[in-house]
């Protein structure tokens, strides 16, 4: 094939893209663009190019020995960081493809979302939110990730879209769907991984405590079994087809109707009151966040121990605590119990 022919892959996509998806999709021809202008691949569209990016850099891999709900669990089938970012991808693609929008913008956002999230989840970024000056939330760390940590101080320089549709995001215990514009995704494909985000936590967190004993199924409130399902497939088959068909009915704006949205929320108060906040979830977090505590304490009081082992000339450019808050913010949970023991523990002569 010359050059002449596979120049024009990536416009022959784009035109397929157009003949495919809805006129309120995100095309990729068309978006707002990276911040550094740079030479764009010939055979891959910019989301689609976007999304290699996020599963090929560091903070992605990381994710697989981050804390979802249970810190450290010794089970092969509990969830962690990254397989919970994959079912988020997986739910918000197939809301996506019924929808006839950007599958590649929607699964980029979706890959990229949690890149920022602390070791021992919500925990650990409680802990960072009170210590470090102005607070920290793992959405825009997110962003930081993607844009100045990543391909040493580079950035991964995604396009406007997929950083707009991770750091609006995040709900916490606020709205499901944010009343607010300054909250929402400018892209119906964001705005599908909010809910997306919230269908894969719900469902399998519910799984996962289950699994782990600490409540039993029939526990579940009644009102939610009988309007979203009694069992995981259920649930979240009845979440997506509602969300798919609420939006059909009204093409252009993402839906989901009262009954099932006021389900969903019962079914996330559940979760807090007898599994993020029970103690015997809790307990260990309180451990978790003392030591992440300690750690940044450490380097706290010994800035040039921090500069001299754990970060690259790369990073001298941004201030001593801003650094601070990004090496603890990218450890995974292994990493973080193992720098304590080194820094706090003694360890025994090995005397022949």
């Amino acid at each position: 094939m010359n050059a002449e022919t596979t120049s024009t892959v990536r416009y022959e996509l784009e035109q397929r893209e157009r003949s495919l998806l809805a006129p309120f999709a995100a095309f990729s021809a068309e978006s707002k663009g990276r911040k550094q202008a740079e030479i764009e691949c010939r055979y891959r569209m910019a989301y689609q190019h976007d999304r290699d990016r996020i599963i090929h850099c560091k903070a992605f891999r990381r994710l697989k020995y981050k804390t979802q709900v249970f810190l450290a669990p010794s089970g092969d089938h509990y969830r962690t960081r990254l397989t919970h970012t994959l079912e988020v991808a997986q739910i918000a693609r197939t809301i996506a493809k019924a929808l006839h929008l950007n599958e590649d913008l929607t699964e980029a956002i979706a890959l990229g979302h949690d890149l920022g999230h602390t070791p021992f989840g919500h925990a650990g970024e409680a802990v960072l939110n009170r210590l470090h000056p102005g607070g920290f939330n793992h959405f825009q760390q997110s962003l930081r990730v993607i844009e100045v940590l990543e391909k040493e101080g580079r950035g991964l320089n995604l396009n406007f879209e997929v950083r707009d549709g991770i750091i609006k995001h995040s709900k916490g215990k606020g709205d499901i769907i944010s009343p607010s514009l300054e909250h929402t995704a400018i892209t119906l494909e964001g705005q599908i991984v909010r809910l997306a985000d919230i269908i894969a936590y719900v469902n399998h967190d519910l799984d996962d405590a289950i699994r782990a004993q600490t409540i039993k199924a029939e526990q579940i409130p009644q009102d939610c079994q009988q309007t979203l399902g009694k069992t995981h497939t259920q649930r979240i088959n009845t979440m997506v087809t509602n969300i798919i068909d609420e939006s059909r009915k009204e093409p252009g704006t993402l839906k989901i109707s009262p009954e099932i949205l006021e389900a969903v929320t019962a079914l996330r108060t559940f979760l807090f009151a007898n599994v993020y906040e029970s103690s015997a979830v809790y307990s260990d977090f309180v451990k978790a966040s003392r030591l992440l505590e300690e750690i940044y304490k450490y380097f706290q009081n010994h800035p040039q121990k921090l500069k001299e082992k754990y970060y690259p000339s790369y990073l001298e450019s941004f201030s001593f605590i801003d650094n601070l808050r990004d090496f603890i913010a990218s450890m995974t949970d292994r990493y973080a119990f193992s720098l304590y023991e080194k820094l706090f523990l003694p360890h025994p002569w090995n005397i022949k």
